[in-house]
């Protein structure tokens, strides 16, 4: 079927590419430089009482074609939508109109012409002239509609294969327009993020992607070389150390918005290039940095989607603030038992095993714990929810809670059970951090893969003093995600990674 499909696509390709050359013996290029556009269909559309009339010039991509004789209907799809086009040979001339009768759905022209309404009501362009702007060699899978004599509805064509659809986003932005409405979003999401942190007093600053060690999370590096310098580099994890330099060096409130890189499996909600937000504030706490993200959040909300009440998923998810807060230790005791701060680790794997969660040994008594978590508790964190009270082995940047002993001052943010954020009243103590990244080394020694690096230049930084400090880093993917209701990490980044196909 599918070497069918490529036969019929090639008979289709030679066919155009047979009318391109009718074109140019014309005298027409099919490719020229540029044209003038003035006016769009939803402006049109939107305004056409006072646009009734007069001229405008547009430019789009033909999607529907209606040839009758001496004049023909198309729809044209530029940047907003749709809107027809009226073209008569008597009024381009007879050379336009024979081009035009050379042109296929997917090929983008250039009309000028007046605004007006057909018999049936609909807002058009009568045009005036004709030009051919690109011609579009390979066809466009436009569904079709069929209706029997029952009055059933058959659709084919249509361009709905997932894998494919990612494959191709050009394809799939011109043909299931919708979808470009979902990257429209996510632009203006971070941009009004942007906006919230540059009128809270942050500075957006910029930090290396390629890094000689790979630091601020819990996770594999995509490893790279310099020729020049004949020295492993790394693409980064996180921007955390780097943006805590920062502060270091007397900046009060920095954040950064880039792509970091993490050599890890795909799912829904995992991609090996990813969006952060990273930002970091001077003599402030992790229970701060709570309140300002649900705030802002929150703020996004209402700014961007219209409510504070929104339906993810077909479950009704409120981010209206104050958010649950709760602790992880205390939420592991509730489910399990077990008091994981006082556990072995023989105690934990055999809880594990409870739930079926496979090992592959070499794991720390933190990752043990986490993986306990993800089993028993993350999946019921439906409502916006803090999670709070992490103990020390989870998180060898954070600093130790002033009242709990074995924990930190930690908390991350889960919805419909996934974690959207990530939080610490950060460690400055140079001396105990030494220490938890030379217990992350003796992890990454035993098998854990994920556990840090000694950072000696990180650890030169602070030790020169950094002040009381809030840290937060943000999965923008997955937040934009929940914002615009998609099931799939890879429906909100433009071009995800695929596997290769054989």
């Amino acid at each position: 079927m599918e070497n069918n499909t490529q036969t019929d696509v090639n008979e289709l390709m030679k066919r155009r590419i047979e009318e391109m050359n009718e074109l140019r013996a014309m005298g027409i290029n099919p490719y020229p430089y540029e044209y003038e556009v003035d006016n769009y269909s939803v402006n049109i559309k939107q305004n056409f009482e006072e646009l009734e009339g007069k001229d405008v010039k547009i430019a789009g991509r033909i999607m529907a074609i209606r040839r009758m004789g001496k004049a023909s209907f198309a729809h044209l799809m530029d940047k907003d939508g749709r809107i027809q086009v009226y073209v008569r040979r008597d009024d381009i001339g007879a050379d336009k109109y024979k081009a035009f009768k050379l042109l296929d759905i997917g090929d983008i022209i250039g009309i000028d012409g007046y605004v007006f309404k057909t018999k049936t009501g609909e807002t058009s362009v009568h045009a005036t002239s004709m030009e051919l702007l690109t011609k579009s060699l390979r066809p466009i899978p436009i569904a079709k509609e069929v209706v029997d004599e029952n009055g059933n509805k058959t659709v084919y064509d249509q361009f709905a294969d997932k894998e494919l659809r990612y494959r191709q986003r050009y394809v799939d932005l011109i043909v299931n327009p919708e979808i470009k409405d979902v990257f429209v979003k996510r632009t203006y999401i971070i941009r009004k993020i942007r906006e919230y942190l540059d009128t809270n007093g942050f500075l957006e600053v910029q930090t290396p992607i390629l890094q000689p060690l790979y630091g601020g999370a819990a996770a594999r590096p995509f490893t790279t070389h310099h020729n020049a310098l004949d020295m492993k580099l790394y693409l980064r994890i996180a921007d955390e150390l780097y943006l805590k330099r920062l502060i270091v060096g007397g900046f009060d409130a920095v954040y950064e918005i880039g792509n970091d890189f993490r050599n890890e499996g795909i799912d829904r909600t995992h991609n090996p290039e990813f969006t952060m937000l990273e930002m970091y504030i001077a003599y402030k706490d992790y229970e701060w940095m709570m309140s300002f993200f649900e705030k802002m959040v929150e703020k996004l909300c209402v700014e961007v989607l219209g409510s504070t009440e929104l339906e993810i998923e077909g479950t009704k998810v409120s981010f209206k603030t104050p958010w649950n807060r709760i602790s992880m230790v205390d939420e592991l005791k509730k489910e399990t038992g077990l008091d994981v701060l006082s556990a072995s680790k023989e105690d934990l794997k055999k809880e594990l095993k409870k739930h079926n969660v496979d090992l592959h040994g070499g794991e720390s008594v933190g990752k043990l714990i986490d993986e306990l978590f993800e089993a028993t508790v993350q999946d019921k964190l439906i409502q916006p929810t803090f999670v709070t009270d992490y103990p020390v082995e989870l998180s060898p940047l954070a600093k130790k809670h002033r009242d709990k002993e074995g924990l930190v001052e930690r908390f991350e943010g889960f919805v419909l059970g996934r974690e959207i954020c990530n939080a610490f009243s950060e460690l400055n103590d140079p001396v105990d951090q030494r220490e938890r990244f030379e217990s992350q080394a003796r992890a990454l020694a035993e098998g854990d893969e994920e556990a840090h690096q000694v950072d000696e230049d990180f650890l030169k930084a602070i030790e020169y003093g950094m002040p009381p400090t809030a840290g937060l880093g943000v999965g923008l993917d997955r937040l934009i995600m929940l914002l615009t209701n998609q099931p799939s990490i890879r429906d909100v980044l433009l071009f995800p990674h695929m596997r290769p196909r054989s």
